[in-house]
């Protein structure tokens, strides 16, 4: 075997599922809000490049570049025709969930910054939804109710014991 057909062979595997303590439905609902949050910015910035302000233009083009970001990460079958979009989702899989919360508000928030508009806001509010849905997973499951009844037992000082007179 030749080293092109181990590494053709390499890139063909999938990456191995990592436990993030995300159940599959939450992926998948962050997938999607992914999805729909770089639909949002690519259609917004398209409309906000349709004008003569240079910083509306920026704004524009920074809100494509977030839904191409957004789409390589969290679908890459939609960027076929992209080579390395299977190399960036395996990459985009291993990262932990804080790392994608704090790259995707980070994304979102610097076409506001650059220009203030309701188009840069509400085009980049599902790409920042998408980034606060990670934020929550990073922060882990809620705990039940019996095992916290049992850690404020253990806290509570034994004042319902009756003193022996």
């Amino acid at each position: 075997m030749s080293a092109v057909g181990v590494e053709a062979g390499a890139e063909a595997e999938p990456a191995p599922a990592q436990d993030d303590g995300m159940t599959w439905w939450y992926r998948w609902l962050c997938r999607g809000a992914a999805v729909l949050g770089g639909v949002s910015c690519a259609a917004a910035g398209l409309w906000n490049c349709v004008t003569i302000n240079p910083l509306n233009i920026a704004a524009g083009v920074w809100m494509m570049l977030n839904a191409l970001l957004l789409f390589l990460c969290e679908a890459p079958f939609c960027c076929q025709f992209i080579e390395f979009a299977n190399k960036v989702g395996n990459k985009a899989d291993k990262m932990k969930p804080w790392h994608k919360a704090a790259l995707y508000c980070t994304m979102a928030m610097f076409p506001i910054f650059i220009s203030f508009t309701l188009t840069t806001l509400f085009g980049n509010a599902i790409a920042f939804a998408t980034g606060v849905l990670y934020g929550l997973s990073a922060l882990g499951k809620k705990g039940d109710a019996i095992s916290y009844a049992k850690l404020q037992q253990m806290k509570k000082p034994d004042e319902e014991k009756p003193e022996a007179i």
